[in-house]
Parts: structure tokens; sequence; C-alpha cells
């Protein structure tokens, strides 16, 4: 499987701390990016992220949450459904650049510049071994926690 390296950022994160790609080696890695905190696909997305968290956790794999929401927006997302992984602020969609997650979508027959539903896994050593662009969200964490269990095998 072709892997390609991804370049370190850094983000603000909730909890009060900055997230650091190269902090998170040696585990690998669950990127997912969503539209807005508390829009119904992106509420049903992080639910079942957080269903499976301690599936993932126990494949030595961490998740990451990232939007263009605000820091504040996110603290809220994150307390109202009890999410347990941190949400990243990409207000300035740097890190939505890196992975090329901006696409122009119709919203109510107008065409709005956002994010489009993208995860990636980055594998132990910070490379990323799969991706998965426009999907839907219900039933999408599970496909990813699979694939992430073939990682350690």
């Amino acid at each position: 499987m072709p892997t390609t390296e991804v370049a370190d950022f850094t983000l603000p994160a909730t909890d009060g701390a900055n997230f650091q790609l190269h902090a998170t080696r040696g585990k690998s890695l669950v990127i997912f990016f969503y539209p807005k905190d508390n829009t119904p696909g992106c509420t049903t997305e992080s639910q079942q992220f957080r269903d499976l968290y301690e599936e993932f956790r126990k494949a030595n794999c961490e998740v990451v949450g990232i939007s263009r929401d605000s820091l504040k927006s996110h603290e809220n997302f994150k307390a109202k459904f009890s999410l347990p992984y941190a949400l990243l602020s990409d207000s300035e969609e740097k890190v939505c650049e890196q992975f090329a997650v901006m696409k122009l979508k119709n919203m109510y027959g107008k065409q709005v510049r956002g994010i489009e539903r993208s995860t990636f896994v980055l594998d132990a050593a910070g490379k990323l071994v799969k991706e998965w662009r426009g999907l839907k969200a219900d039933g999408h964490a599970q496909q990813v926690l699979d694939f992430v269990r073939t990682l350690n095998q």
C-alpha cells in the first residue's frame, strides 16, 4: 500500500491544549474532517466515533475531529455530546488545505465553500495509509475502526 508523508501541523484543541501531529507518533491516528458542529450529519458521525472510541484506543489509535468552527463552539459541542477525543479548530483552513478537503458545495441553491466530510488514517510513523472522501456519516466510524484493526495485524 503506498503511503504518503504528512507534514507536521499544530492546531488549537479543546481542553486548552494545542494538538501537534508529531506528538502522536507511535500510535495510529484517525483525523476526521467535518463541516460544522451541531449539525445532524456531524453530530451522528461524532457520536459514532465517541461510541467506538475505546475500541480505537485498544487498537493503539487516537481520534481527532477537525472543522473550521471556533474553539468555543467545539468546547460546547464536545460537552453536549460527551466526546472523549479532541476537536481541533482550523479557522484559517491551513490543515483543511493540506488535506484538500475544501470544496464548493450547494446549500439551499447557493454555492458555498465548505469542508467535504473526509477521514484520514495515519500509521504509527505518521504516514497516510487510508482516506475516505465525500462519505456518508452514518456507519462510517465502524468502517474506519475495521480498517485500523488491520494495521496491527
